[in-house]
């Protein structure tokens, strides 16, 4: 069986150069543009950037963590990388798109691997008309913002925000509100993946919001809405030892 062609891909940071430049004298690699498979080194941002950049490509991608927290990334060691690759298991992620409507009349889009979420933008609390398929379900939400989170996200903000944990292959969506002013008792939602969110920003001149979706923010938006992108799939590879699947399950039960 021919070996997959490999790049590596290195977060700007000296523990992740180091780990390059061992590996890249060990292992044969390739031009990322090229590759079957990319390696990443750096933490869970470093896999959030890469996972971007190659979205356009049905191109798995193994993490190797030289960062901190490395929830996405398996453990680095410089030995039998082939044979790693070889017995990964596969896991694919469905992104968010979001589309932002502005104050002033401009739309932009985005994508998140990890989450959507409205933020207040000033010393007052935001007001969010939350529709999901064009029904209203929460006529005003007042305040600090709501995101909507994917399984694999459903651990970072969301659960910060005390959002549920979603199982990687629930197919579900978290709408989490961020400080719910009122209705105070409401604690979020879970959605099937196949719906659409709409959130519009009430008085958003006198209430001013933001939308970011991993790297892209939109200043003073109106409207927000938020699917998940079942035609782009991300893939990514995981040691047996090391699964997400198994990772995310077991937060639900760290006290």
């Amino acid at each position: 069986m021919t070996a997959p062609r490999i790049a590596f891909v290195v977060a700007a940071t000296e523990k992740a150069r180091k780990a390059y430049d061992k590996l890249a004298a060990r292992y044969d690699h390739v031009p990322p543009e090229e590759a079957d498979v990319i390696v990443a080194l750096g933490g869970d941002g470093h896999m959030l950037e890469t996972l971007h950049a190659h979205a356009g490509r049905d191109v798995p991608i193994y993490g190797m963590n030289r960062g901190t927290v490395g929830f996405l990334m398996n453990e680095y060691r410089e030995t039998r990388l082939l044979e790693r690759l070889a017995a990964a298991n596969a896991v694919r992620i469905s992104p968010l798109e979001m589309t932002a409507l502005a104050v002033d009349g401009r739309k932009v889009s985005g994508r998140a691997i990890n989450e959507i979420s409205l933020l207040r933008q000033t010393r007052q609390a935001a007001k969010i008309r939350i529709k999901v398929d064009g029904k209203v379900r929460i006529p005003e939400l007042v305040c600090d913002g709501v995101l909507v989170a994917t399984p694999a996200g459903s651990t970072a903000y969301n659960l910060s925000a005390h959002g549920p944990i979603i199982p990687l292959d629930a197919r579900l969506l978290a709408l989490t509100p961020i400080s719910a002013f009122r209705p105070r008792r409401w604690r979020g939602a879970l959605l099937p993946d196949k719906v659409r969110v709409s959130l519009d920003v009430l008085e958003p001149r006198k209430r001013p919001v933001s939308a970011v979706g991993d790297y892209t923010e939109v200043r003073d938006v109106r409207r927000v809405t938020v699917r998940a992108s079942h035609d782009r799939e991300l893939c990514l590879l995981f040691d047996a030892e090391h699964n997400l699947e198994e990772r995310i399950l077991n937060e639900q039960f760290i006290p």
